[in-house]
């Protein structure tokens, strides 16, 4: 089983999808090899291109919070987060300059007055293309909140200011029960304790009779670092951040060199 981090890592800087890096990963379904996006977006967020590849079955969303089929769109598995943390989190968030983000059941909610003012808070073209085509625009993100009253796959935040990022993550380290990471310089993604990409990954091989030696993952961010870590083959990006680059057992070049599809080649099909 593969695998694989989208931003950064599968995708280009730009958010394609290459020719080759398809064309590798159709002869590596052709030699029965699983393969699946393993990304902290949720299922609303996944480029078509991506659910509906041929060979693609399920998918891990939401940092691991997710195992859905990709068809169906069924969850499999759900490590949600308890309406109360997601609340402490949403407050601290609240004290800074933020576009903050919560997920229900796959989507992704955030205040229209945020999103219209995007680019405050990100400035690459692809990422706001992304993240305006992917969410849903809402009034008021803490009556959504108070409305749903249920638990969430994730609360995310984008900061304007890395020493307020930087604050604002100190404080969140200290709740108890939640798993806290990024894959941007300026966010903050928050999941249940126990969540990430590498748990849910054995999980479901678990399910399919693969073994961990026989799963491989490729990444970038600090997202994937417990997904490098936890199965038999992990693979770092060039591009990735250093303690993920510390974390893998392998490296391949970056992902505008479709380092996925050379690693897979040289190494898996080879």
């Amino acid at each position: 089983m593969i695998g694989f981090d989208l931003d950064g890592t599968l995708l280009t800087t730009e958010k394609k999808l290459t020719v080759h890096t398809r064309e590798v990963l159709l002869e590596a379904v052709r030699r029965g090899i699983e393969i699946l996006p393993a990304t902290g977006r949720p299922l609303s967020g996944l480029p078509a291109e991506v659910r509906t590849f041929p060979g693609v079955r399920y998918a891990v969303t939401s940092n691991g919070a997710r195992i859905v089929e990709a068809e169906s769109q069924e969850t499999l598995y759900a490590n949600l987060m308890p309406p109360d943390k997601a609340r402490e989190l949403m407050k601290i968030f609240s004290e800074y300059d933020t576009m903050r983000e919560i997920y229900y059941d796959g989507t992704g909610y955030s205040d229209t007055e945020k999103m219209n003012n995007i680019r405050h808070y990100v400035s690459d073209p692809a990422m706001i293309n992304y993240i305006l085509n992917s969410r849903v625009a809402i009034a008021d993100i803490d009556e959504k909140f108070r409305q749903e009253n249920r638990p969430v796959d994730k609360v995310h935040a984008l900061f304007a200011n890395l020493k307020e990022r930087e604050e604002a993550l100190e404080r969140v380290k200290k709740i108890p029960g939640v798993e806290v990471t990024g894959a941007l310089v300026n966010n903050i993604e928050v999941n249940a304790e126990g969540v990430n990409k590498g748990e849910a990954l054995l999980r479901l091989g678990e399910k399919l009779g693969i073994d961990r030696e026989e799963i491989a993952a490729f990444g970038d961010g600090a997202n994937d670092r417990a997904m490098l870590q936890a199965v038999g083959v992990g693979v770092a990006m060039a591009n990735a951040i250093p303690e993920v680059k510390e974390a893998a057992k392998y490296m391949t070049v970056s992902n505008d060199e479709e380092g996925v599809a050379a690693f897979i080649e040289r190494y898996i099909l080879a």
